[in-house]
């Protein structure tokens, strides 16, 4: 984990056994479940493990920030985030039982206390959250009608309330309705590596 330990130099020992274990567990699930594109596992750390972990590069969540992950797959940004933020409690929410089930499994094979799974569509989940997090789920407005109503009202960050999403390419079009309270940041503000040129990071405040 040379790229992860290089931008997150503080992590505890217990961190970097759990960030290490990812590799051999995804590439054991990846055999059965197409879970990461086959010729992208070998990039699992850059593009996935620290992709998600541009959100703790813009936002030190406080302890005991409740936060749900729409449409997380095999457990991204979620995972990476939970063994960052081990007093944050998240729900790894997926629609497609396969994908979620390695999420689960992922979780508790590392030792995950602070992770909750389900198999659910995020229309049914009704319980509220400090924030959403969500990466190239589906279009920003899309994504903003479903998850509204999880938004919690208690404030207990630096930011308020909101979304966080990780996505690629020209998003003029999807963040126009939200200019007067989305933030978008380049990741290559945070990591130079090729893979992070044309990634974005939005945030949408929704309370």
């Amino acid at each position: 984990m040379k790229e992860i330990n290089t931008y997150f130099p503080t992590l505890t020992t217990l961190q970097q056994q759990q960030f290490e274990a990812l590799q051999g567990l995804y590439e054991d699930w990846n055999a059965k479940i197409n879970v990461i594109s086959r010729k992208d596992i070998g990039n699992l750390e850059v593009h996935h493990l620290l992709h998600s972990l541009a959100i703790a590069k813009y936002i030190s969540f406080t302890p005991g920030t409740q936060i749900m992950d729409v449409g997380t797959g095999g457990g991204f940004p979620g995972i990476p985030l939970a063994i960052f933020f081990p007093e944050v409690q998240f729900l790894l929410l997926d629609s497609i039982g396969k994908k979620i089930k390695v999420a689960e499994t992922v979780a508790k094979e590392i030792g995950l206390n602070n992770v909750e799974v389900k198999h659910a569509r995020v229309e049914e989940e009704k319980r509220k959250f400090h924030f959403i997090v969500s990466r190239a789920v589906m279009p920003l407005p899309d994504l903003v009608k479903v998850t509204r109503k999880n938004i919690a009202t208690e404030q207990m960050n630096a930011l308020p309330n909101g979304i966080i999403c990780l996505k690629g390419g020209d998003l003029t079009a999807e963040i126009h309705p939200f200019r007067k309270m989305a933030d978008e940041i380049a990741l290559s503000t945070y990591f130079p590596e090729p893979f992070f040129q044309t990634k974005k990071l939005i945030y949408v405040s929704l309370s």
